[in-house]
């Protein structure tokens, strides 16, 4: 099938009957994908409201608000994290809500996509889009705490998927795109939706939740998007699939060259690693043979370093025509290679997903218990976690003698769950009088991790089974 720019993908000739999207055994076609778009755009339409977030779990749907709000010449937002209380605090960024969610229906503007058609449908035909023109807008933690705004338009995402279509089209011709990420972030909304879009390879609704649907999915025929938050949790004793996959592709954070080799020995594919942000788009790749193996850019990029060793890009994923600074510290092999050295702000990436320290801190600060919070990640074996130092209110002091320590902690836990996604709350909790810091008035970091020297007093609560994402 012949691949087709976002702008222009609804107006392309494709056999009315051939699969778009599939979940389980019902697939949809195109002829039925083109009928929905059409007739949201047109209810669109009729709409004041410019700005409509997009919140869904099902990756088809996805597809038909974003398309259906573009040719209806309204502004996209994309929130990064769709709770209802984090979304809430959005609600001065949007005009409109689409979603798909039980949880959201309640919300002022929102509107259920799937269903009965919105109105009935004209024989207007959709027209291209000019993609500079289309602008979405998407959230992600930024550093100081509070969610980040990034704009983009259409011509930038176009650009990016063609770039991947040269790069790896070849290797995923005649493939099925299966998916543990969200097509709310950058990387799923381009490898879990829009690159399949534009190229006709059918992609599944639904994510994959568990690393046993992630062992049946698997076939030559077959592409998955993961990160290393699923590849990690691929314990010693799995069993390897029955089946190989045709490609498995990786991002959110660099993989442990360990769990690089486990997931090739299980799945029968390297992973293909994918480094990049919201902020910059897709940076470099690589598959990962060795510990130093380099990562290499994108075609269309160019890099340098500043004085820090901060890495610098120029690339038509963002503006061409600038040089974007990141605050990735870097080592350049040459002008295409680099090995990465970590990150140089209070953002960090946890089970792939970037969680603002800062932020986290703010939100205990907020509950009636906790006077002052101070949270740090904190590395256990392979996997990296939260840990939060706190000072306590009159009424905290209260609530901990009463209810005891672990009920308390759980108390914390749950009171952050309407801002902060499962894996950004701290898993650990110290109390002290008070937050140690220097004569500058800077927290002594050294001090507080040592506080979270293991002890039987205080091991992590156990959460049971969680899903991949």
């Amino acid at each position: 099938m012949a691949f087709s720019a976002l702008s222009e993908v609804m107006l392309s000739s494709r056999a009315p009957l051939c699969c778009l999207a599939f979940d389980g055994g019902a697939d949809v076609t195109w002829a039925a994908f083109k009928a929905d778009v059409v007739a949201w755009a047109q209810w669109l339409n009729t709409q004041k409201a410019r700005r409509w977030a997009l919140c869904f779990e099902d990756s088809y749907h996805f597809a038909v608000g974003f398309m259906a709000a573009a040719h209806a010449g309204k502004q996209l937002i994309l929130p990064g994290n769709c709770q209802p209380d984090a979304l809430a605090e959005l609600a001065d960024q949007f005009d409109g809500l689409l979603h798909d969610r039980d949880d959201l229906a309640h919300m002022a503007c929102a509107c259920r996509l799937p269903g009965a058609k919105p109105m009935p449908v004209t024989d207007k035909p959709l027209t291209p889009l000019v993609a500079e023109q289309v602008l979405l807008t998407l959230f992600t933690s930024g550093s100081s705490g509070q969610p980040k705004a990034v704009g983009k338009s259409l011509g930038v995402v176009e650009a990016e998927i063609s770039a991947l279509e040269q790069q790896w089209g070849t290797i995923l011709a005649g493939s099925r795109i299966v998916s543990t990420v969200s097509h709310q972030h950058i990387y799923g909304m381009l490898f879990r939706v829009f690159w399949p879009l534009c190229a006709g390879r059918p992609f599944s609704r639904q994510a994959l939740d568990y690393p046993e649907q992630v062992m049946a999915s698997a076939s030559p025929a077959t592409t998955l998007v993961t990160s290393p938050a699923l590849l990690k949790r691929l314990g010693e004793g799995t069993d390897p699939a029955h089946e190989s996959y045709g490609a498995i592709f990786s991002s959110g954070g660099p993989l442990p060259l360990a769990a690089a080799r486990h997931s090739h020995a299980l799945l029968g594919s390297l992973p293909l690693e994918v480094f990049g942000s919201t902020e910059t788009g897709g940076i470099g790749y690589r598959q990962q043979h060795e510990s130093d193996t380099p990562w290499q850019c994108f075609a269309p990029i160019e890099m340098a370093l500043n004085a820090q060793h901060c890495l610098q890009i120029r690339s038509p994923f963002i503006d061409p025509t600038c040089w974007y600074q990141t605050d990735d510290q870097c080592e350049l092999y040459d002008d295409r290679h680099f090995l990465l050295k970590g990150r140089a702000d209070r953002v960090v990436k946890i089970e792939e997903k970037r969680i603002s320290l800062v932020e986290v801190e703010q939100r205990l600060s907020q509950l009636c218990w906790v006077e002052e919070a101070a949270v740090l990640p904190l590395q256990q074996g392979e996997r990296l976690t939260l840990g939060a130092v706190i000072t306590l209110t009159a009424q905290g002091q209260r609530q901990l003698a009463e209810s005891g320590k672990g009920p308390f902690w759980l108390q914390l836990r749950r009171a952050l769950r309407g801002w902060i996604e499962p894996v950004g709350i701290p898993r650990r909790f110290r109390v002290v009088d008070d937050i140690p810091v220097n004569r500058q008035g800077k927290r002594l970091v050294a001090t507080l991790a040592q506080l979270f020297e293991d002890s039987a007093e205080h091991r992590d609560l156990n959460e049971g089974k969680i899903p991949c994402e």
